[in-house]
């Protein structure tokens, strides 16, 4: 009796089970939900771990409000929520956990079904996130995923809630980077065929966000691999930024709007894509097959911009070795040859290219991602472009000429910031006057490469040197007068390596141009009273932010340094992110990473950007 009634009592369960999981009407929903509303979906769209979804189960959410319950002395992330944005994610995105922990997040909104409407708030959900998995590259300089520490130096209260987007370069991987060649016809720069990575920190030192860029890659397929550069945050809060092939935009729940790859006419994206204010894109690309004057098809390195549509259509180009001179030759021939941009080559340290190794390069069938002169070598390596639309043109940065330059529509030169030495006749009118704040003419030497203040420790004025992100600084700027934020990384510094590696420094600068009368002022700079330690030979960037009036710098290879007798890398980067009010001399926020690799670019994020749209 015992065993049938054990039999019954089991067969009334699974009957039970069995409509629970479906039986009669079909299959049941029965996912865990915490709050008033629907189950929550973790990484909704797969290449956001830290971010979630609260589903709104059939109710129209409004005035909704997030908070992320801080960890003891961490730092609250609070924001609002559009109805707009609930209705496109299907309920309430949650964004900045904190990886490896359990979660608390507070949210408030007003839920409406049928006519009947509640107001829900502080309801508290516990979220558990697991531990960050961005694949390290086994360079001895990353350590840690994706650093192995972060020193928060300094925040003033004025900037304790920011936010910070950083990109930075771990390095080749064996086995994954560069598996292929451009050999159709010749050339181009597929040598940056790495990984990344792309996170987002909050003042404290806590990873807030992270992109796990491998799902958006395919190692074995050449147009979907690349190391992901020129990262912005649209007006629409949504995330841009290009890689290899592609060209791309997600917002930080890891939705795609789109992922296109370039036009076919155009290799090699990196360094920038500029989002200008008609809605169209800039893209630093190169040429997919270039016949020079001596009859060689090549493809070019990093010395063409295209502007797209929203459809992909090619709407213009700036060929620039067609508008500047791919042969002058000053600057390539004092740069350090250890450390040409991405491609640090700790064996070449403070070796520089002679006259004769130049003529002997340019008059090969050598082509590609090499340091020379002329077209398919990598004699412009522009690393920045910007629009200027009071005058139609953009402004790039070309680092191998160590010039910004501004171009019109019609292709023509408007101006030339940079050392005069080296320009051809054909040049010159457009090179850029320095002047003091008086207005009074500064004269300079060696062919204006060493201006008054050139090697001083405060005041002077000095050209930039294989710099980084030349940017129009909008809500300053007007047709006539242009404030421009760089950032001078400070190699071959008046057109020559110093006796001494160690002399070498960085710096942040803006200059005031008149564009009128094609004058230049140095109104701002900060580095080179950090000296050599603040030295960052290659990438990095200065950007201006109208929501603080403030400047966000990024030295992002400081510290990276050689022991030139032996050839080999004994210093290792350890990049700083830096923020300052207009015009002071000391930041109010200072960052420190250690075992990040190498650094590329940082800025401040906005979450309600991104959200209450």
């Amino acid at each position: 009796m015992k065993k049938f009634i054990s039999i019954v009592a089991a067969s009334m369960i699974f009957s039970q089970a069995a409509f629970a999981i479906g039986g009669a009407s079909g299959a049941r929903i029965d996912w865990q939900t915490q709050g008033k509303i629907g189950a929550l979906v973790l990484d909704a769209y797969g290449i956001s771990p830290l971010s979630a979804v609260i589903l709104n189960g059939g109710y129209e959410l409004s005035d909704i409000s997030v908070s992320i319950v801080p960890k003891k002395d961490g730092q609250e992330l609070s924001y609002k929520v559009s109805e707009k944005m609930a209705k496109t994610y299907g309920g309430i995105p949650i964004f900045g956990l904190y990886p490896a922990y359990l979660n608390t997040v507070k949210v408030s909104y007003t839920k409406t079904a049928n006519n009947k409407s509640e107001k829900v708030k502080d309801e508290l959900y516990k979220i558990s996130t697991s531990g960050i998995s961005i694949k390290a590259s086994g360079n001895l300089h990353q350590r840690g995923v994706p650093f192995e520490s972060v020193k928060v130096l300094k925040v003033d209260d004025e900037f304790k809630n920011r936010l910070y987007l950083v990109n930075n370069a771990p390095g080749k991987m064996p086995g994954i980077s560069s598996k292929s060649i451009w050999n159709n016809p010749a050339g181009g720069a597929m040598e940056w065929d790495e990984n990344s990575n792309v996170f987002i920190i909050d003042t404290k030192g806590e990873i807030r966000w992270y992109l796990n860029h491998d799902k958006l890659m395919d190692w074995d397929n050449i147009y979907k691999r690349g190391i992901m550069m020129g990262f912005h945050q649209n007006d629409d809060g949504a995330l841009t930024f290009g890689y290899g092939q592609r060209y791309a935009k997600y917002d930080v729940l890891g939705r795609e709007i789109f992922n296109k790859r370039l036009p076919a006419a155009y290799i090699d994206f990196s360094h920038a894509m500029d989002n200008m204010q008609n809605g169209h894109y800039l893209l630093r690309v190169a040429s997919a097959n270039t016949l020079r004057a001596d009859g060689k098809n090549v493809r070019t390195v990093r010395d063409v911009i295209v502007e797209v549509d929203n459809n992909g259509n090619v709407v213009d180009e700036w060929k620039l070795y067609e508008i500047l001179d791919p042969y002058r030759s000053d600057i390539i021939k004092a740069l350090d040859q250890g450390a040409v941009c991405l491609n640090v080559d700790a064996a070449n340290a403070g070796k520089t290219l002679s006259d004769e190794e130049l003529a002997k390069m340019d008059s090969s069938d050598k082509f590609g991602d090499i340091a020379g002169t002329g077209i398919g070598r990598n004699w412009a390596h522009v690393n920045s472009v910007d629009y200027d639309p009071s005058d139609d043109s953009i402004i790039i940065s070309s680092r191998h000429q160590s010039a910004i330059v501004k171009i019109g529509r019609d292709k023509k030169i408007k101006w030339i910031l940079g050392a005069h030495k080296g320009w051809s006749k054909e040049f010159q009118k457009y090179l850029l006057q320095p002047v003091d704040s008086k207005g009074k003419k500064i004269v300079c030497e060696d062919g204006y490469s060493k201006c008054p203040g050139y090697e001083n420790e405060e005041g002077g004025f000095d050209f930039t040197w294989t710099q980084h992100t030349a940017w129009r600084i909008d809500s300053k700027s007007n047709k006539r007068y242009i404030y421009v934020s760089v950032f001078d990384n400070g190699d071959a510094r008046g057109a020559e390596q110093p006796a001494f590696a160690s002399m070498k420094y960085s710096r942040a600068v803006i200059y005031k141009i008149d564009q009128k009368n094609m004058k230049v002022e140095q109104i701002w700079e900060y580095g080179k009273q950090r000296g050599n330690e603040w030295y960052s030979p290659v990438t990095s960037l200065t950007e201006y932010h109208a929501d603080t009036n403030s400047l966000v710098v990024y030295s992002a290879t400081a510290g990276m340094s050689f022991d030139l007798s032996k050839g080999v890398a004994v210093g290792e980067p350890k990049p700083e992110l830096d923020e300052f009010k207009w015009g002071a001399k000391t930041p109010s926020v200072q960052i420190q990473f250690s075992g990040a690799g190498l650094g590329y670019q940082a800025m401040p994020f906005d979450v309600n950007k991104a959200f209450n749209q």
